[in-house]
């Protein structure tokens, strides 16, 4: 049996097939064109059903900022907690990426059921047509399937129906939609020119007063390909071939309605497997309604999120920033999953380094 594996391996074609699939993944990373007045935006709904009223205020605004909205007719379509069939879904986003007109891809909402379409997805054609792909929560299965099989940049950002077309209403944050710290840097990844002048590639998100500012764990600075995601979804996909590569990455997690004991089984799940072994740094995002035992106020704060997140990446000895403006909040910075970012323990500043 040994024997046979070995002519096996040594098979040109088998090894002709193992360079073929690692070079598919060790390709350089594209950075997808930004848009420009005038671009064409089309929605889709690769996961959970889509509220109508909140999706088209959203292409209201956007309207109004000088984009083309498109979408198919049965963009509302509904399947139990899905927006229509696997099939539907994995469909449509095909078409988004083939459609030569559209310039960006922007998932409705997040919610549940992207890991059902993965293998529905053609990569090749996906990286031969680099567009900008958005979202948050549920769609971290399609950044990193996208990100690992097709070498595309994406963002991890609000969204149509949660941002574009939401409402937020919290004192000096009040604002008809997105919050003025996540409109920034939302526009800032997405778009090419403001105001007839061009955008840096590169740039650094500054943090203002009255937004969540990052708790500094370690010191220094680490540069790296950022990666992750909501970390439910990081979890689910161990064991599949849309999981993480974190070697010499920075980790970027966030959650939602996720107890303490929760969120350690998760991030044991990732040591166990090793992806925390190698990293550079890490991006702790918002953990919000995190906790199921309001019951409890006597509660040992080291088992609180907080104090589970520090007993996973304090022993790391790398530059940490926690509780850092991403993920489920009014404050979410946009970042590039797949791109080369930098942090800093010692300032709590994140920098994109789209041109460096």
């Amino acid at each position: 049996m040994a024997s046979v594996a070995r002519f096996l391996l040594n098979s040109p074609l088998i090894v002709l097939a193992l360079a073929s699939c690692a070079h598919a993944e060790q390709r350089a990373m594209i950075w997808p064109e930004r848009l420009q007045a005038g671009d064409t935006i089309m929605f889709v709904a690769p996961a959970g059903d889509l509220d109508k009223e909140r999706m088209m205020l959203a292409e209201e605004r956007l309207i109004e900022r000088g984009y083309k909205i498109k979408y198919r007719d049965d963009l509302f379509s509904k399947d139990g907690y899905l927006a229509g069939s696997d099939s539907r879904r994995a469909e449509e986003l095909m078409q988004a990426f083939r459609d030569p007109e559209v310039k960006a891809i922007f998932p409705g909402t997040g919610g549940y059921g992207t890991m059902r379409m993965l293998d529905l997805l053609d990569y090749e054609v996906i990286r031969a047509n680099p567009k900008i792909l958005i979202g948050f929560s549920d769609i971290t299965a399609l950044h990193a399937a996208i990100n690992r099989k097709a070498g595309l940049i994406t963002w991890h950002s609000p969204n149509p129906q949660w941002g574009l077309g939401g409402e937020v209403k919290i004192e000096q944050w009040e604002r008809n939609y997105l919050t003025k710290f996540s409109e920034k840097y939302f526009f800032a990844a997405v778009e090419a020119a403001e105001q007839n002048r061009p955008r840096p590639l590169s740039y650094t998100i500054e943090i203002p007063e009255g937004v969540p500012r990052p708790m500094l764990v370690g010191t220094g600075t680490a540069r790296g390909r950022l990666t992750g995601g909501n970390l439910s979804l990081v979890a689910a996909l161990e064991g599949t071939p849309y999981a993480l590569d974190t070697q010499d990455a920075i980790l970027l997690i966030e959650d939602v309605r996720e107890a303490p004991y929760r969120i350690d089984r998760m991030l044991r799940q990732l040591k166990l497997a090793g992806k925390l072994d190698n990293l550079r740094g890490a991006i702790l995002g918002q953990f919000t309604k995190s906790s199921d035992r309001e019951d409890n106020d006597e509660e040992d704060p080291w088992f609180l999120v907080n104090g589970v997140l520090r007993q996973y990446f304090e022993p790391l000895g790398i530059p940490v920033l926690m509780n850092y403006p991403v993920g489920h909040h009014v404050m979410n910075a946009t970042l590039p999953l797949g791109g080369q970012v930098e942090i800093s323990a010692d300032t709590g500043r994140v920098r994109i380094l789209g041109d460096e």
